[in-house]
């Protein structure tokens, strides 16, 4: 029987780990991890992410040949394969602070890989690493084997939050990268039999080492790209009465193009897209390419102008103050179907929103308040270290208050923010919301989920992002 351990039972290792165990009954699947009240969460009734589906491939497999544990020694000596899920979190001080990535938690994953084995192992990575990480893995593998042998993979996932286990259960492609000798190849075939038990041969794709782990960099930052280019877009739109969503349309029916992530919004958000870009950066940096480094910053610039502007057209819109002013934050996980706030764009736009003094009420179905005190409390870059390694934040903010429901955020609020486009805000009751706010009663939708004609003829002043302006708006123009 084949043993697979994964190290790190976080919102990559868990689900792939699962459904591994779900596809491949003839393997034993454990999935490791230091913190007890994260492996206490899978194996209790209340899973410690919130991923459609994942509830259901748990309960089938957990205990036959799934298990959760925190004895990490015991289940990786036994292991056949090793994957590594750790955090990778931006540098915060140091060399590359603000853009490489933290390979701390890595290496001494792979120092006690090296330490506990006693068995050849195939160790592959699968947590986002900067290229060439799989050679400072084996260097640390090398020099401290004890005559063990160890072969690394690169196995990048291509997860997208809110359909992990249905992209898992037919991947667009699953990518393995080894080196190019004898062992390598054996170690790629080893992990190949484990994928094509449910996974077509033709989408199985094998490359080297560095491809491999470039490409998942690569293909995150194309993505940012698309939407960055569409939030550009938006903004001219705004200033010339064309429509975002006409435009979007109109160049998506390009085959060459496609319609994908092309939707304007309020900015990108997740754990992936603005770390793996700065680490694209710093890789194109350290290897002597600024022109090509400062190509990919534009993508995060904007990002950050969009969030910007956006906070500035609410303030403009209400007589240029939100001072003492509630305002009702719709949405707080960086997209819908997710509970997972990484990056989120609504930390951004509460912050500006703080600092011009308004009052918030936030209300999304799936984040808790804890989370919310602790994300507008965090520095940048500190969500992406273990919890138990993250700052307590010692105070919350007092200004911020967490809704039961959408009705109860909105009431006596001078204004509305659609931050994340999940489907029950397109199906509130409007009017009786318009009804229960200060008036002139505001919406912000940073989404484009909203019907704005049907809220203008309700009543309410309408800002769509990348649509042609309310006149109110033309009145009381957004200060760069």
């Amino acid at each position: 029987m084949v043993k697979i351990c994964c190290i790190g039972a976080g919102y990559v290792g868990g689900p792939t780990m699962a459904v591994i165990a779900l596809k491949c009954p003839s393997v034993e699947v454990a999935v490791v991890d230091i913190s007890v009240p994260r492996i206490t969460a899978w194996n209790s009734d209340q899973l410690p992410i919130y991923e459609p589906g994942l509830d259901d491939v748990v309960k089938q497999c957990r205990g036959k040949n799934l298990f959760f544990s925190t004895d990490v020694e015991k289940h990786v000596r036994e292991a056949d394969i090793v994957f590594v899920s750790v955090n990778t979190p931006t540098k915060t001080r140091g060399l590359g602070a603000g853009k490489a990535a933290d390979l701390t938690y890595w290496e001494s994953a792979a120092r006690m890989i090296a330490d506990v084995s006693v068995s050849d192992k195939i160790v592959v990575e699968k947590s986002t690493v900067p290229v060439k990480t799989a050679e400072a893995i084996e260097k640390i593998l090398t020099h401290n084997s004890k005559g063990i042998k160890f072969q690394i993979l690169s196995n990048p996932e291509f997860l997208a939050e809110g359909t992990a286990i249905e992209d898992l259960f037919k991947p667009d492609r699953v990518l393995i990268g080894g080196r190019e000798t004898p062992e390598g190849f054996a170690a790629v075939k080893a992990l190949k039999d484990v994928y094509s038990q449910w996974v077509p041969e033709e989408r199985i794709l094998t490359t080297n080492l560095w491809s491999a782990e470039l490409s998942k960099l690569a293909a995150n930052a194309f993505l940012a790209q698309r939407i960055s280019s569409v939030n550009a877009m938006s903004a001219l739109c705004e200033a010339t009465g064309a429509n975002v969503s006409e435009v979007s349309y109109a160049v998506g029916k390009d085959s060459r193009i496609g319609p994908k992530f092309l939707n304007s919004s309020v900015g990108f958000g997740g754990s992936c897209f603005q770390k793996d870009i700065l680490n694209l950066v710093y890789i194109c940096e350290c290897n002597g390419l600024p022109e090509v480094a400062e190509y990919w910053k534009q993508v995060i610039k904007i990002n950050d102008y969009q969030k910007t502007r956006f906070v500035n057209r609410i303030v403009s819109s209400m007589f240029n103050t939100v001072s003492n002013k509630k305002i009702a934050v719709l949405g707080f996980a960086f997209k819908k179907d997710t509970g997972d706030t990484r990056e989120t764009p609504a930390i951004d736009v509460c912050k500006g929103l703080l600092g011009d003094k308004a009052r918030i009420s936030i209300y999304d179905p799936q984040v808790t308040e804890e989370q919310i005190q602790r994300d507008l409390t965090m520095n940048k870059f500190d969500w992406d270290h273990p919890l138990h390694l993250q700052p307590m934040s010692p105070t919350t903010v007092k200004q911020v208050s967490v809704a039961w429901d959408a009705y109860a955020a909105t009431k006596d609020a001078h204004g509305i923010c659609i931050l994340t486009e999940w489907d029950e805000f397109k199906k509130l009751d409007y009017e009786k919301i318009f009804e229960n706010m200060q008036k002139p009663a505001f919406v912000f939708d940073g989404r484009n989920v909203v019907d704005a004609e049907k809220l203008r003829k309700i009543g309410f002043i309408v800002y769509s992002i990348g649509k042609p302006l309310d006149q109110w708006l033309k009145d009381m123009p957004a200060l760069a």
